[in-house]
Parts: C-alpha cells; sequence; structure tokens
C-alpha cells in the first residue's frame, strides 16, 4: 500500500486555516500521511491583501503566498475540489474522480464571494473580491482606467474596493440598501461617520438604495438599474455582497451543512444532522459554526483572519488528543480594516448590541474609541484611528465586564449612551441565520 492509499489525516482547504492546521498536526507530533486538498491550483496566500494592496497596484497578487512555518511533508491535490464525503468508508471523493481515504479529517474549505444575483450576471466587467485570480482579474481591469466604478456592497470588502478606486483616482459610486456603510458590522451612528468621509474624497454615496439588474451594450456592463426606476452608469462593477459557505460537497454526507456553515461542538468536532459528534471530523476557519464560550455559547462563524489561525490550531490539537481530552474553543473576534484615510479595528462581536458609547476622542475628529453594550455587558470595542486604549476594552469584553467598563479615564468625554443603528436583522437561510460577520461585504 502506497502513502496516497493509506488512510491519516486529510485537510480539505488549502487556506489559511488549513495551511495552518496542517502544521498544527506535525508540531503537534503527527507524523503519518498528510494530505491538503484545494479547490485553487495555488498554494495558501493571504486574502486581505486582495482587497487593499494588490488592488492599489502596490501588491503583485501573486506575491501574497503564505509563509509555510513547518516542514509538513505533505501530498497536496490542488486545483480539484472535493465533491463528497463518505463518512461510512471514511472517504473524500475529488471532482477527478480522486478518493482519499482519511483517519482524521480537517474541514476548512472556507467561503466564496456571493456572485451578483440578478439580471445582467453574465456581462463582461462583473467582478468579485475572494481569490487570489479575481484580484489579479480586478487589478487589470482597474489598470485600463474605467471612467467610473460601481461597487455594490458597503460592507467591509466593498468599501476597502472603493477605497482603493478613490486612491488610484477613478470615479466611484457605492450603493447599498442600508441608512450607512458597515451598518451591519458597526451601525448607522459609526456608519454615519465613515460616509462622511467617503463623500469628502469624492465618492458617489447611495444609501438606501438597491440595485435591481445590470444592463450592458456588446456583452459589456453599462449600466445599473436601480428600484427607485434611476439608472447609473458605470464601466466597471465590483459585488461585494458577502460570502457563502463552502459546504455543498457535504450534502449527501450526513453532517449539519448550509449555507451559513458547518456545525460543531465546542471542541470544534463535527456534528451530525442528529446533533451527534463524529470524532474523525473537525472543522475550523470561515466554514465553522461553534459554540462560543465567551458569548454564552452562542452559534457563530468567524470570517477574521485572527480566527482562522487560532481554531485551527486548536482544532489539529484536539484531533491529536484523545476524547476525555478534547478542550472547548474560545476567542474574541477581531479585524483591522484601511480605508479612506483611517485605520479601524474592532475587538468583540457587535451582532446584538443595544447600546453604544464613544469612550475616548470624538467623531467629528474622525478619532475615536467606541463599545458596544448588550444586556449591560461590554461585548465589543472599536477603535477609529485610536488604538492606544483599545486592549484595555478588549480585556473587559473578554471578561464580559459592564458597560461601558472604563470610566474617569484620562481625556475622556463625557460618556453619551446611543443607539447603535443596527439595521434588522437578515432572513433565514436554510435554518442559518446570517450574522453580521457572514455579511459584512
Amino acid at each position: 500500500m502506497t502513502d496516497a492509499d493509506r488512510p491519516g489525516c486529510v485537510v480539505v482547504g488549502a487556506s489559511l486555516a488549513g495551511l495552518r492546521g496542517a502544521e498544527a498536526l506535525r508540531d503537534g507530533g503527527y507524523d503519518g500521511p498528510l494530505t491538503i486538498v484545494g479547490d485553487e491550483p495555488h498554494r495558501p496566500y493571504d486574502r486581505p491583501p486582495l482587497s487593499k494592496h494588490v488592488l492599489a497596484g502596490e501588491l503583485d497578487a501573486h506575491a501574497t503566498a503564505l509563509p509555510q512555518l513547518c516542514r509538513l511533508n505533505a501530498r497536496w491535490c490542488l486545483g480539484q475540489p472535493a465533491v463528497a464525503l463518505d463518512r461510512r468508508r471514511r472517504s473524500i471523493r475529488l471532482a477527478d474522480g480522486t478518493q482519499i481515504p482519511y483517519e482524521r479529517l480537517l474541514i476548512a474549505t472556507g467561503a466564496r464571494a456571493r456572485a451578483w444575483p440578478g439580471d445582467g450576471a453574465d456581462l463582461a466587467g462583473i467582478f468579485t473580491i475572494r481569490t487570489l485570480d479575481d484580484a489579479h482579474a480586478l487589478r487589470a481591469a482597474l489598470a485600463e482606467r474605467p471612467g467610473r466604478v460601481l461597487v455594490i456592497g458597503a460592507g467591509l470588502i466593498g468599501c476597502e474596493a472603493a477605497s482603493c478606486c478613490c486612491d488610484l483616482g477613478l470615479a466611484v459610486t457605492l450603493i447599498d440598501p442600508n441608512a450607512a456603510p458597515l451598518a451591519r458590522l458597526l451601525g448607522s451612528v459609526i456608519g454615519a461617520t465613515l460616509a462622511a468621509r467617503m463623500r469628502t474624497a469624492g465618492v458617489d454615496l447611495r444609501p438606501n438604495t438597491k440595485v435591481e439588474a445590470l444592463s450592458g451594450e456588446n456583452g459589456r456592463v453599462r449600466r445599473a438599474h436601480l428600484r427607485s426606476g434611476e439608472t447609473v452608469g458605470t464601466d466597471l462593477v465590483i459585488v461585494a455582497l458577502g460570502a457563502i459557505r463552502d459546504t455543498e460537497w457535504l450534502a449527501a454526507s450526513g453532517l449539519a451543512a448550509d449555507p451559513g456553515g458547518l456545525t460543531c461542538d465546542g471542541a470544534c468536532r463535527v456534528l451530525s444532522t442528529t446533533g451527534e459528534p463524529d470524532p474523525a471530523i473537525y472543522a475550523a476557519g470561515d466554514v465553522a459554526r461553534w459554540p462560543n464560550p465567551l458569548y454564552g455559547d452562542r452559534p457563530m462563524t468567524v470570517e477574521h483572519w485572527g480566527n482562522a489561525v487560532d481554531q485551527a490550531r486548536h482544532a489539529a490539537a484536539n484531533m491529536l488528543a484523545g476524547p476525555a481530552a478534547q478542550r472547548p474553543y474560545r476567542h474574541l473576534p477581531s479585524f483591522w480594516s484601511s480605508q479612506f484615510g483611517v485605520n479601524i479595528k474592532l475587538a468583540g462581536l457587535t451582532e446584538g448590541a443595544d447600546s453604544l458609547a464613544i469612550v475616548q476622542g470624538t467623531r467629528a475628529s474622525h478619532r475615536f474609541l467606541a463599545v458596544y453594550g448588550r444586556g449591560g455587558c461590554t461585548v465589543a470595542a472599536l477603535s477609529v484611528d485610536q488604538a492606544r486604549w483599545l486592549p484595555a476594552y478588549a480585556e473587559a469584553v473578554a471578561a464580559g465586564m459592564p458597560f461601558p467598563p472604563v470610566l474617569g479615564a484620562t481625556d475622556q468625554p463625557r460618556i453619551e449612551t446611543l443607539a447603535p443603528g443596527f439595521p434588522p436583522s437578515r432572513p433565514v437561510s436554510n435554518g442559518a441565520p446570517l450574522t453580521r460577520e457572514t455579511a459584512h461585504a
């Protein structure tokens, strides 16, 4: 029997979580067969620069490879997505028909960008930003200097893309159905501050607006048709409507998987449709939906770089541990974004927050630190070019301290409690609510 035929550890998903999970298996002492499956032909690369430095032309799309932190001695199966999982036979089937046996399986398939769902989806000049190839193609199109770029969706990816286009000197229209940019992630109060910066930068910002269809000439996009009946001319469209978890290949597996994620227990073991954990299968990264002890065991998915790394390493450690040594995974969500001349950092989960307080700086100065509360507890802290105090507030979030947690600090303004101004929750999709993490773009 060859190594390819011997069951060992298999990682499905060759991105950040998959790579760090595979490394953690080796670092944890696993020396058996290791296979890494990826649907793209590329070795693991870093995604955050794609919507920032790559679009700005500061970094080539192919210069984003992730460093390999240990000798993996792995079999790489790239450019062939997994299409089926047979749990009874403990086998993965790839698109080319290859069968890969496993003893332990880590699912880190992540998510894919939502494509434009309306009329005109087949026109040239419509882009998403998720993969290396996406970013490479979009950067080439922007280098052709389109007369006007239309960005549909004012979440993180949409705002970063709009910022990059402005920096390139391109005319930009940004359309979103919510009252302000990043309203689903940060609320409309903070979003209004960001909207002011966008308009100062020259963005034609259209909040409370919905695109119904796209149309074109000679097979290329030229117009967006709005629900109001108005049309907006454009030469290039960037669709930033969030992400869908890559779980379709698990449809016949008997696992609790849907477009909102792959359900796990606290140890990152994947659950069956009847609620029992499969001791041989774990999940990590964007695809994993798990009960986070920091938030009362609320099931959540987190599309952040730090979570992909931490959860993959935690899952790998549990894969190598015995049934009695499974440890629950705790994680404080965090992310950062640079756009329109400011650096934004968030620690915690804003979903469901009912209170907001500015505790350092002012919104008028565009340099401030805000905290979010839910039910009297501090659940998230946001820094906009004011990161010095953020670590203290992140600790307060992790400790579940009362809202607001720090009073009487140096240079602290008079504390005013506001309603964050979150839009209504999105509808449930196949039983999985779309959280602000999953629908940020």
